[in-house]
């Protein structure tokens, strides 16, 4: 009997099973149901005639020959986007159409901005952008979701190329009648004892918020722990705890609502850097590295409260 072949979309969907080791988790950064991503991962094992992972309570098992395979199926994978790459090189410069992928904390305050100023000045540009969390950004990034992405560095990947674009202040928010809301800043002191709330984890800023809270005594509330910044910041509004929001976000939301106040943290720098990433070889790198000097033009224009790096 003549087994099926193996296909290279059935390898990334392995690849993204090892990544997220988590069958629906694997099968949304895939856009896929995941029913037919257990399936596809069956008839991957049917055209290899091999077991490939075993299912457990506490999530996904690759057997010793399933791991092999994997590292060899994201090598393949990150080649075949790299022949795509190469290709898309015939289209010089930031012409044409860029895959870029960000997360909701960051993308709706920063882009509008820089849209506008890329469609006033580079018409033929278009840029198709994906929301995702940031923990899935990278992966998707690898598998070719994505061309670029905006991401929190340093990127640790050496797959991954990235071009600094500025740095974020975080402030310390909390409800307009807090005691503490009519200070100009707040000194690293007074967060002991402190009730903060955070997002869940999955994004960067709630590994920088927990360890604030460990290092300065502060109490991080995890009953509560948020799924976006809007539902960070009506939790403070009603006075459930304070919590750390970014720049952009408070720029745009914090001064038009007036509910909750942010203010400077002294003692501690609290930022994050955002950077913009693509795969090493890739065909278009001179447009994205443009895209990236673009990208940092418009934030030393635009946007005072950032620090354009370079």
């Amino acid at each position: 009997m003549t087994r099926s072949q193996v296909t290279l979309k059935q390898l990334r969907y392995l690849v993204a099973l090892s990544d997220f080791e988590h069958f629906r988790k694997a099968a949304e950064s895939c856009d896929i149901s995941q029913p037919s991503f257990s399936v596809q991962l069956q008839n991957l094992e049917g055209a290899l005639g091999v077991r490939l992972v075993e299912r457990a309570r506490g999530g996904v098992i690759f057997t010793p020959l399933g791991r092999e395979i994997v590292a060899r199926a994201r090598r393949v994978v990150f080649d075949v986007q790299s022949i795509k790459d190469y290709a898309a090189a015939a289209v010089q410069g930031m012409t044409g159409t860029i895959r870029l992928g960000v997360n909701a904390t960051l993308g709706p305050y920063l882009l509008p901005r820089v849209l506008a100023a890329l469609h006033r000045e580079h018409p033929d540009t278009k840029l198709y952008i994906r929301e995702a969390k940031p923990t899935s950004l990278e992966t998707e990034l690898g598998t070719g979701i994505h061309d670029v992405i905006l991401a929190q560095s340093p990127i640790h990947n050496p797959d991954f190329e990235a071009a600094p674009l500025f740095t974020e202040p975080i402030f310390l928010a909390m409800s307009a009648d807090h005691p503490l809301a009519g200070r100009a800043f707040v000194s690293v002191a007074d967060l002991k004892g402190l009730p903060v709330l955070s997002l869940s984890p999955g994004y960067h800023l709630h590994d920088q918020v927990h360890a604030l809270c460990e290092s300065f005594g502060a109490q991080l509330i995890r009953d509560y722990e948020g799924t976006s910044l809007d539902a960070l910041r009506q939790m403070v509004a009603m006075d459930m705890g304070t919590t750390f929001l970014p720049a952009l976000y408070a720029q745009s939301e914090i001064s038009r609502l007036g509910d909750v106040v942010t203010i400077p943290l002294k003692g501690r720098r609290i930022s994050r850097s955002i950077g913009l990433v693509w795969r090493k070889g890739a065909g278009r790198s001179s447009g994205y590295a443009d895209l990236a000097d673009f990208i940092r033009d418009v934030v030393q224009k635009e946007f005072r409260v950032l620090a354009a790096d370079q």
